[in-house]
């Protein structure tokens, strides 16, 4: 491991630490007006009258869940509409067609659910109409969604004999103008400080230096391709000095990618394109911001349950989680291709392969590590082209449920509920009544519990099995063997732990993807958000138990290590098979005496 990773690796948790508590001051108040910003009371009561809001009235959890799942319906419904009429729609200067119905469907699912999953090339497919008020629009409701549910299973910890857990257009609001606004705007205009382009133009020829040459079929006069006597394709050769660069608003577009932990990026290669990532610090810049609001929720469940030990407690899990992870994945990068090495080729920096050299193997693999575990899945490099446990880790924290950190709100909440495992499990093992944070966890909550994480796991490994049988399936996999099948491996456990990010040599952009991955995004995040909602009811209806001498302290150093056995056991080893046939597979066909040299 050199010297410069782990010192990247330290300096990011550094730096994410020391802004923990006062952003998380900052998005309790909020969320839960107090302090100074209740100076926004006449500003936000202005708002609410304006949408005909009555901030006074909470829901119940079964309204809740209702009105959320609708209104996020509605939203998808807006955003197909809009790719299916785009090319009659204004700011679409490439005069681009309509995007088909099946991508249309699935693009619209996958920005709603914060996955962004992307099976076509964004600058050419996309308007600039489509990008701002279609994917900039639920850049906004998918992390905003999240962080209601956050906060409604937070109040359901912190009120007791009530069966109100808040109003949801009063926290999707708050949410939108008060905290991802904001931080996405300072972002953005970060990014074009640094480079990154935000503008309305058409795409721009420009004549390039050097004389450009390749070979091309030559056609006659209907189009078709000439061949010879053999039945081979006759090409000729051409001669290029221009180059077309792509336009538009990417920065804007960008800074939600990252901040609201969606994905989606402007251009088709995501943050590795110049004009959105332009340089090494926007790079770090970009990692900090997917980790800013998961990490800070963990301060903002303290202060609301009223024991901030609470929310330290769980971030120190991420923390020793994420590093674990982030480091054998740089090493892995580090190690390069075995491969390579046999024939005596240099790999000093790494691999190198589908990376960009201005981040190297170490700022790629740590992007890759934070966009797999933030739930963000934006990318600099080629998922595709890591090493297979490089490979491994990335799929791996999406397999846990995305609760290293996770997305905005639904990752902490996802670690809430093996905390809540945690202490159910403990205590079975001593014969009394689990509790955590003075609520007794009896069988209602662990009934909802069961179904929010057997969701993910049903639908990548059914999910996965019917793909690599049917023919369509099979038709998308580019790549034989083991490789072939963590590509559909990876693309369902990202789709149904809505992260967005893949291996992208799987053909995904079909009918048959296209469909099945939209079933896989939307019931992986529905089917987990309501039994949360569910959960919250339910421990706001209970009354508040006093600490006894047989309550399990969970702020602790014991609490830590069991919370991350509990991840282990019931996140990961439900894949141990898949992953054995996959990215294991690959690593030991790598090294066929077992052995990793040095980086």
């Amino acid at each position: 491991m050199s010297s410069h990773a782990i010192s990247l690796l330290v300096v990011f948790l550094l730096i994410l630490l020391l802004a923990v508590k006062p952003l998380g001051a900052f998005i309790t108040a909020a969320m839960e007006p107090s302090g100074f910003l209740t100076v926004l009371a006449p500003f936000e009561q202005y708002l609410f009258r304006l949408l005909r809001i009555d901030a006074r009235k909470e829901m119940h959890w079964q309204e809740y869940a209702y009105v959320l799942v609708l209104f996020n319906a509605l939203a998808a419904l807006w955003v197909y509409a809009l790719q299916r009429w785009q090319a009659d729609l204004p700011l679409n200067p490439q005069d681009l067609s309509a995007v088909s119905p099946d991508s249309s469907l699935n693009t619209a699912i996958s920005f709603l659910t914060a996955a962004c999953w992307q099976g076509y090339a964004g600058e050419i497919t996309m308007s600039y109409l489509t990008q701002m008020l279609g994917l900039g629009f639920l850049n906004f409701v998918a992390p905003a969604t999240g962080l209601c549910v956050a906060f409604v299973l937070f109040r359901g910890f912190a009120r007791h004999e009530t069966a109100f857990i808040g109003n949801f257009w009063v926290d999707m609001v708050r949410a939108c103008t008060y905290v991802l606004l904001p931080l996405s705007v300072i972002l953005a205009i970060f990014l074009v400080q640094q480079g990154a382009i935000q503008n309305f133009k058409p795409f721009v020829a420009i004549q390039t230096m050097d004389v450009t040459q390749y070979q091309t079929p030559k056609l006659d006069a209907t189009g078709q391709p000439i061949k010879d006597a053999n039945g081979q394709a006759v090409t000729e050769s051409v001669s290029i000095r221009k180059q077309i660069l792509p336009m538009g608003p990417a920065a804007s577009l960008d800074a939600t990618k990252v901040m609201g932990n969606n994905g989606g990026g402007f251009f088709n290669v995501n943050a590795a394109h110049p004009f959105e990532n332009p340089t090494p610090l926007t790079n770090f810049a970009g990692m900090l911001a997917m980790f800013l609001i998961p990490a800070v929720l963990c301060f903002s469940f303290g202060r609301i349950v009223g024991d901030t030990r609470q929310g330290w407690a769980i971030l120190f899990t991420m923390v020793f989680m994420f590093a674990g992870s982030a480091l054998v994945a740089m090493y892995a990068e580090q190690a390069g291709n075995p491969l390579l090495s046999h024939l005596g080729l240099d790999q000093s920096g790494g691999n190198l392969e589908g990376k960009e050299m201005r981040f190297g193997s170490d700022g790629s693999a740590l992007w890759a590590v934070i966009t797999t575990a933030s739930g963000t899945g934006g990318s600099n490099a080629m998922h595709d082209s890591f090493t297979p446990i490089g490979g491994f880790v990335c799929m791996w924290l999406m397999q846990v449920g995305e609760v290293v950190f996770g997305g905005v709100g639904v990752g902490l909440v996802g670690m809430l509920i093996f905390a809540i495992i945690a202490v159910f499990i403990s205590g079975l093992m001593i014969g009394r009544t689990p509790e955590y944070l003075g609520k007794k966890i009896e069988s209602y909550e662990m009934k909802m519990i069961s179904i929010s994480i057997l969701i993910t796991p049903l639908l990548v490994l059914v999910g996965t099995a019917i793909s690599i049988l049917l023919p369509d399936g099979k038709l998308g996999i580019l790549n034989p063997g083991s490789h072939g099948f963590s590509e559909v491996l990876y693309a369902f456990s990202s789709a149904a732990n809505n992260n967005g990010s893949a291996f992208a040599g799987l053909s995904a952009n079909t009918p048959y993807y296209n469909t099945m991955l939209a079933v896989a995004l939307w019931f992986g995040r529905f089917f987990s958000i309501v039994p949360y909602l569910a959960i919250a009811g339910a421990l706001a209806k209970k009354h508040r138990l006093l600490p006894g001498e047989g309550t399990l302290p969970t702020h602790g150093a014991l609490f830590i290590v069991l919370l991350i056995a509990t991840v282990l056991i019931v996140g990961a080893l439900t894949y141990f098979p898949a992953l054995v046939l996959g990215p294991f597979a690959e690593h030991f066909a790598l090294w066929p005496h077992g052995q990793w040299s040095q980086p």
